[in-house]
């Protein structure tokens, strides 16, 4: 996935995705990949303590949806789903939350008609049809329908690019459908619209939180790719994260995210995953997986140098997360079958304190 390296500045039209900016290999109007979003429906995906517990894994996600979630509010948006990295945490600058919220409860609730409970699939797409018909409406000045004020709030507030968002709703209408990634392109191609446009919306949070309505101030990038690119690598990232880490819990819903042709280089038959087999094989095979990731995450980790403040302090310990994710299941040789790789508040601690300590992120 050849992107080009550039260190030009960041202005507002940079966030609305271009195909100019993407892998020239993912087409969008190539087949969309299905993959559960998760954490990965976010930006800074994950930080926050599961809900579910270590056995989530085996038990899946029933009982995780969150109506409230797609409910304007002036209250604080309850985060209480099974995420891995941080949505407007503490660390997050105050003046951020909201909008950031907002955009969070919109994507949260769409991915959970796409992905939760026991809807049919006609009964799943006519929910994110709802949620298109908002968009099309806050784009066009009217009210939408009830329910979608908040992000209708934030569109206007933040001049949010209702693009980006519209990219959201054509990735969880994917999930509905498609079960299988013939390439690993394809599965980026999926990312590309479930997780790199919230990291777009929140620099574009940031971005007009921080010039108000005077002309725009560009970011300097660092580390050789643009913001933008570092924010798609960090989301990229993390979405892979996600599937690696929940390869038994996809399985229990028919999904299988690892690229096929992963899976014949390496020899490893979807009965592995059936049957929670982590042989050599496995172990070569979530070890390429995991390196690709890191990678990922490492070329992105500038961005936290990049953004000023606690944002920077919040993607320095969501790349750390990551990583550290990554970390469990390397130590695991891949086995993420017998136990679910996730953090403890103890190890969030750990991260939060080198991530206040360093100015980057470690290899």
């Amino acid at each position: 996935m050849a992107i080009a390296r550039t260190n030009r500045g960041l202005t507002p039209n940079d966030l609305v995705r271009k195909e100019g900016l993407e892998p020239t290999c993912l087409s969008a109007l190539e087949p969309k990949s299905s993959a559960s979003t998760n954490s990965a429906t976010f930006a800074v995906v994950g930080l926050y303590p599961k809900s579910g517990g270590p056995d989530a894994a085996r038990e899946g996600r029933a009982g995780r949806y969150n109506p409230e979630n797609s409910i304007a509010s002036d209250l604080p948006l309850p985060v209480d789903h099974y995420e891995n990295f941080p949505v407007a945490s503490w660390l997050l600058p105050a003046r951020l939350r909201a909008p950031i919220e907002a955009i969070y409860g919109f994507a949260r609730g769409a991915d959970d008609i796409a992905d939760e409970g026991d809807a049919g699939e006609a009964e799943r797409l006519a929910g994110l049809a709802a949620h298109a018909a908002a968009l099309d409406a806050i784009e066009a000045g009217r009210a939408p329908a009830p329910g979608f004020e908040r992000i209708a709030g934030a569109v206007t507030r933040y001049r949010l690019p209702v693009p980006l968002l519209r990219d959201l709703i054509d990735a969880f209408r994917q999930d509905v459908v498609k079960k299988r990634y013939a390439t690993f392109d394809e599965l980026a191609d999926y990312a590309r619209r479930s997780a790199n446009p919230v990291g777009r919306l929140v620099l574009h949070v940031f971005h007009a939180a921080r010039t108000g309505d005077g002309p725009p101030v560009p970011l300097r990038g660092t580390g050789g790719l643009s913001p933008v690119l570092q924010s798609d690598r960090i989301c990229t990232a993390l979405q892979l994260v996600n599937f690696w880490q929940d390869v038994a819990v996809d399985w229990a819903k028919g999904r299988v995210y690892i690229p096929q042709e992963d899976l014949a280089r390496f020899g490893v038959a979807e009965e592995a995953i059936a049957n929670g087999v982590a042989d050599a094989r496995w172990t070569k095979l979530m070890a390429f997986e995991c390196a690709r990731a890191r990678q990922m995450l490492i070329e992105g980790a500038p961005l936290a140098r990049t953004l000023p403040g606690r944002l920077g302090l919040e993607i320095r310990a969501t790349v750390e997360g990551g990583l550290a994710i990554l970390d469990r299941i390397e130590a695991a040789r891949g086995d993420i079958f017998t136990r679910r790789p996730t953090l403890t508040k103890v190890d969030w601690t750990k991260i939060v304190f080198r991530a206040v300590l360093k100015t980057g992120v470690r290899p």
